[in-house]
């Protein structure tokens, strides 16, 4: 049973109950009806000859009343009360799920450290050195081992651990699905820092796990470097992003010969590449970016607390 209030279509099996005039039925006090009449409607199954208009008509149904009448006051505060309590759950489980994420992140400190905000006051006033690099001379390509989606039920081994298979949608950060597959097919078997370009729309996806790759006739370059970090490649992805966007699309491919040529600024210091100032600057955007959500979290947080401790 559910409540309608909009204009429909149904089929000759569906029984449908209008209200009566004096009968206030509406959202708010609608689901205290559907309560009571599913209770008194239990007894019916799937496929009851006895289920039809005219015996339904002579059930009752037990509704709160005052004087007599409906209480559809009682019952429009009753449900607005329910409703509260129901959100208030939702609402601190996610609280809850929100600070689990946030301390396992390690998001939890946004205070900035005198040394990210330097490099923040540094980038604002243009002061931050950039030297021009090949892509090539930041990462090295990988040897990669591509798999026809169709062959999939061939390679299967349930022996094998659970690792994502890629593709080069943009949607879902690229994987299509989870699969356990023979060993000959996997890639980055120890779980190295990786970027993967896909050269057909140029999405961009940096993950830290052994994974599979869905057959793209090379499509997707795999690429790695030793100071490659979970931090530091937000900056180099950025990077490459800015620049391939704009360079390429669908009908110009960022095919790996393309993308080996295509040249990237990046920090320096002392003409090298400077991973440390990258690291940097990335932790003070996320500290920033984070502050607010922690600080709604913890008042959030300490509210509950004080409710819990007032009963």
């Amino acid at each position: 049973m559910f409540y309608q209030d909009e204009q429909y279509f149904t089929g000759d099996k569906i029984k449908v109950f209008h209200p009566k005039k004096h009968i206030k039925l509406n959202r708010n006090v609608a689901p205290l009806f559907i309560s009571a009449m599913q209770k008194a409607f239990s007894s019916f199954s799937w496929g009851s000859s006895s289920y039809n208009v005219s015996v339904l008509s002579d059930i009752n149904i037990q509704l709160p009343i005052k004087n007599g009448e409906i209480n559809f006051s009682f019952m429009e505060k009753f449900i607005a009360e329910l409703e509260a309590e129901h959100i208030a759950e939702l609402e601190a489980e996610h609280i809850a799920e929100l600070e689990a994420y946030l301390i396992a992140t390690n998001l939890k400190d946004y205070i900035l450290t005198q040394e990210e905000e330097k490099v923040l006051g540094d980038f604002e006033n243009g002061k931050i050195v950039f030297g021009e690099f090949k892509i090539e001379d930041v990462l090295q390509w990988q040897s990669q081992k591509e798999i026809d989606p169709l062959k999939l039920e061939n390679l299967k081994d349930k022996t094998e651990p659970l690792y994502p298979f890629y593709g080069q949608a943009t949607v879902n950060n690229g994987i299509i699905s989870h699969n356990q597959l023979t060993k000959e097919v996997l890639n980055n078997r120890d779980g190295k820092p990786t970027i993967l370009i896909h050269s057909n729309n140029q999405n961009i996806v940096y993950l830290e796990t052994p994974f599979y790759l869905k057959d793209g006739h090379g499509a997707t370059s795999v690429l790695q470097c030793e100071k490659l970090s979970k931090i530091n490649q937000m900056f180099i992805v950025s990077s490459i992003d800015k620049v391939i966007k704009c360079k390429y699309s669908y009908n110009n491919k960022a095919t790996k010969i393309e993308l080996k040529n295509t040249v990237i600024e990046l920090p320096i210091k002392n003409n090298q590449l400077n991973y440390e100032l990258m690291q940097t600057f990335i932790s003070a955007v996320q500290k920033l970016v984070i502050k607010d959500v922690v600080i709604y979290a913890n008042k959030k947080i300490t509210t509950s607390k004080e409710v819990v401790n007032d009963k």
